[in-house]
């Protein structure tokens, strides 16, 4: 049985960078600081015979978390030249924003799959117009222009946690790819992010799923401009993907790692397809706009931008899956866009 052992709080820094030792030491997760909702992300360090290491996930380019890898640093007395390399599961912030900066200090490779990269040059490249795609894709839905404003402003705020860009390597998930001395299995999926990567250890059990699988919560699966028109079909194949191997015991990118990992992707599973039921229910009463689902969805949940933007996007991607299967309809012109049944007969 996998137990986990920490290794210590550490009490200099305004938020504790948590080091837990697991599987003898071959995987050491990291809690770095985030912002709220959820505080914290996991970054896992995988130490290799050779004395180098592969950091997964860095964090996001904030204060905090840069104090907080400094303390890590020193903790395990290590060298940044020791990172050889810093492997990206997915293009979000949390993830992906201290890439460059860690790879300035480290001089290591930045791993990420190629659409993974491509979702990062759209979200944060040079060129995007994200900022203002978004907020206009979710007012052709309905969206009040008090709120779609605090969304673009919420966008731009996101621009220092991930500078500086990294330099990308391109992971080539057909081929096994070695961390810490052993030998791992790249699994990618989408629908949480394009191109998202997981990685499965066979002689362990172990799977490092970012933020494809996580426990208590729901990873959030959104439909945005630009991306995968039909990301909840897109997560629940990849879920029945990874529910196919047989894991002992998985390291998601948020709360504790945990064993029952199948289990977790059918009750991820069944929860959408309720999350489906319930917003096809909502229009009973007659055709709505997405934002009027997502208001009936997530009544009395949302309080910030942050979390808006997230609920429009699922509530969205929920009913692109329900136009998919033929179950609702979408009308209207491109300003003003609604949804409604299917009309029997």
């Amino acid at each position: 049985m996998v137990s986990g052992k920490r290794i210590r709080e550490d009490e200099g820094f305004p938020r504790k960078a948590d080091i837990t030792s697991w599987d003898n030491g071959a995987i050491l997760q990291i809690s770095v600081p985030m912002d709220p909702p959820l505080r914290r992300v996991n970054s896992y360090l995988l130490p290799g015979a050779d004395g180098t290491v592969t950091v997964i996930d860095p964090g996001p380019h904030k204060e905090e978390s840069v104090l907080a890898w400094q303390g890590v640093m020193k903790e395990l007395d290590l060298r940044w030249e020791q990172v050889r390399d810093i492997v990206v599961t997915h293009h979000h912030p949390d993830h992906y924003g201290l890439a460059g900066w860690m790879q300035e200090r480290s001089g290591g490779k930045v791993w990420m799959t190629e659409r993974a990269h491509a979702e990062a040059s759209l979200m944060w490249g040079e060129k995007s117009i994200m900022n203002e795609a978004l907020p206009l894709f979710f007012a052709r839905h309905g969206m009040p222009e008090a709120l779609t404003a605090e969304i673009r402003v919420h966008l731009e705020s996101f621009t220092p946690q991930v500078t500086p860009q990294p330099e990308i390597t391109a992971l080539d998930h057909s081929a096994p790819f070695i961390m810490g001395g052993r030998v791992w299995q790249p699994v990618v999926t989408g629908g949480h992010a394009p191109g998202h990567v997981s990685f499965y250890h066979a002689g362990s059990g172990a799977m490092i799923c970012g933020d494809a699988v996580l426990p208590q919560i729901s990873p959030n699966i959104g439909l945005h401009p630009g991306g995968d028109g039909r990301p909840l079909l897109t997560f629940l194949q990849g879920l029945e993907q990874l529910g196919s191997y047989p894991v002992s015991f998985a390291y998601p990118g948020h709360r504790e790692p945990f064993s029952g990992f199948t289990e977790r992707t059918q009750s991820l599973l069944r929860h959408h397809e309720e999350r489906l039921d319930t917003a096809e229910a909502l229009l009973q009463g007659g055709p709505l706009s997405g934002f009027a689902i997502c208001e009936a969805l997530f009544r009395g949940r949302v309080t910030t931008a942050h979390q808006m933007r997230f609920a429009m996007s699922e509530a969205l991607a929920h009913l692109a899956e329900l136009v998919r299967r033929g179950r609702i309809v979408e009308s209207g012109t491109g300003d003003a866009i609604l949804f409604a049944l299917v009309k029997s007969g």
